[in-house]
């Protein structure tokens, strides 16, 4: 939901961000690396101590890479399959430390294993996720569907625990995520039944 109605206004927001990057001779891949590294900084170094709004706020500092780096290899006419494979892979590996770095805090010093738990499955069901649109596109077909794309996911658990880091109850938190990890299990059964849909179809015919 959020890929279609955010995504005009992020590339305007971005967009003289990245001239500055292309003219100063800077690569698309680069920006994907340095962002995923970013990523994987904040979520890994701060939320595994429980430091859960500065982690955030690093985290949000980088994530905007993946919108950066897309519009940088547009103006410089470098849009291609080893772009998009790398934007991809590295955002799986941004994805996992996010909710990995929930798991490490709520498995140790956060004691909470309901918590620790649903934030296992959020990233398990998050791969899910991703590896069912990958692979029905490496068929020939599409799985362009779902109410739990990566930017919803990003967007909720970013946000709440944020608020968590300021104060909010962490019951908050465990009622988001236990929502972001039923929302990506339909995902995962509306990509399978559209791709079922579309092997059949191509079997008839």
């Amino acid at each position: 939901m959020l890929n279609r109605f955010a995504r005009a206004l992020f590339t305007r927001l971005f967009t003289p961000i990245a001239t500055f990057f292309v003219r100063l001779g800077i690569s698309p891949d680069v920006v994907t690396l340095v962002g995923t590294l970013g990523v994987s900084l904040g979520a890994l170094a701060f939320y595994p101590r429980g430091e859960f709004f500065w982690g955030t706020v690093v985290i949000t500092a980088f994530v905007f890479s993946d919108t950066i780096d897309g519009v940088m290899a547009r103006m410089m006419n470098r849009s291609s399959n080893w772009g998009a494979y790398l934007d991809s892979t590295l955002d799986r590996v941004g994805d996992s430390a996010i909710f990995g770095g929930l798991v490490l805090y709520y498995a140790g010093k956060g004691e909470d294993n309901l918590l620790a738990a649903l934030a296992l499955a959020c990233l398990i069901l998050g791969s899910v996720v991703s590896y069912s649109k990958a692979r029905a596109e490496g068929l020939g077909m599409t799985a362009n569907v779902g109410i739990a794309e990566r930017a919803d996911r990003l967007v909720a658990v970013l946000v709440t625990t944020g608020l968590v880091g300021l104060g909010l109850p962490e019951v908050v938190l465990t009622v988001v995520l236990a929502l972001l990890a039923v929302a990506s299990l339909i995902t995962v059964f509306q990509r399978i039944l559209t791709v079922r849909r579309q092997a059949l179809t191509a079997a008839a015919e």
